[in-house]
């Protein structure tokens, strides 16, 4: 059974495969009615908040004729009882599984079961489906994948870097991480090396070299959601926020840094975007912003994926 864990697992191929699925999703825009996942069930499960992969993926499998039913683990018995039972439990109420999980291994255990296809829907280490649909807007602008030469990443290396740079890896991209550190609960050595091996990809923290020739250029935020709770700092991550503040200030993404360095580049974030710390308002709001557009193709690479993995599975 084929599920969706991380880019590691697909070919090339395969990569390009759905994010040319979704292409011509897009390009019909309209309601399926009899597709492969008409009248069937995708049980999102979501152990941390999100706004993008909920609305897109409820959104995708409405308009592939089938259900999604959002659980928040909080409203689940699984406080009371062993993970493993629950999860077992749950997904035979559905024929795909949606897994927004804080440990990737949790994700990996609901696969190994092979049941239902089981989706990474971001982890600590993987979010697969962000850089599939990042790369779907990529060559929207570029004109195509094969005429994009150069991306760059600035800020924390983080879930969201490891599967943009393995994407960059698997199709051939030049990859700059503009980047003083690392999140180290993101940290994939198998991931790593295969970004090592493939000579695309490489760390910097020259932000001249690492922009030169970019043609897009990626944040993401510096902090983890678990730093907050109401909008405020959980007074146990205070001092780790105000240092990354710190480490972090010299690389965030604004418009003076674009129009120095990347005059040309289109500016993306993968949301939600903390304003005043890894971007700023004239950055989102920048001519060469493509934030909105990138966040809505979410939406056309998820149906690409659900119907791409049901297939496969």
């Amino acid at each position: 059974m084929r599920h969706l864990l991380s880019l590691t697992d697909l070919t090339k191929k395969e990569i390009l495969e759905i994010i040319t699925l979704a292409s011509k999703l897009k390009k019909t825009k309209h309601v399926y009615r009899r597709t492969p996942l008409f009248q069937k069930t995708l049980i999102m499960l979501f152990q941390k908040t999100s706004t993008r992969t909920r609305l897109s993926f409820e959104t995708a499998m409405t308009q592939l004729g089938g259900h999604a039913i959002y659980v928040d683990v909080r409203t689940t018995q699984t406080a009371m009882a062993d993970f493993q039972d629950e999860i077992k439990a749950m997904m035979r109420y559905g024929d795909i599984l949606l897994f927004r999980a804080l440990q990737c291994d949790s994700v990996k255990y609901a696969a190994s079961l092979n049941t239902i296809p089981v989706i990474d829907g971001c982890s600590e280490k993987h979010h697969p489906c962000q850089a599939l649909g990042d790369m779907l807007t990529m060559a929207e602008y570029a004109g195509g994948i094969k005429k994009i030469n150069k991306i760059a990443w600035l800020g924390i290396q983080n879930n969201v870097s490891n599967t943009l740079k393995i994407t960059c890896a698997k199709v051939g991209i030049e990859c700059a991480l503009i980047s003083p550190e690392r999140n180290k609960a993101s940290i994939d050595k198998d991931l790593d090396a295969m970004t090592l091996a493939s000579g695309t990809v490489y760390v910097t923290k020259d932000i001249k070299k690492g922009l030169a020739g970019a043609q897009f250029v990626h944040t993401d935020t510096w902090l983890d959601m678990e730093f907050f709770e109401n909008g405020n700092v959980k007074s146990a991550y205070r001092k780790e926020y105000e240092r990354r503040k710190k480490v972090f200030r010299s690389y965030q993404l604004n418009a003076t840094l674009i129009n120095t360095y990347a005059s040309n580049a289109k500016i993306m974030h993968c949301m939600p975007c903390h304003v005043g710390y890894e971007i700023t308002r004239d950055a989102i709001d920048h001519k060469n912003s493509i934030i909105f557009n990138q966040a809505e193709n979410r939406l056309h690479i998820q149906k690409a994926c659900l119907l791409w993995l049901y297939k496969h599975r």
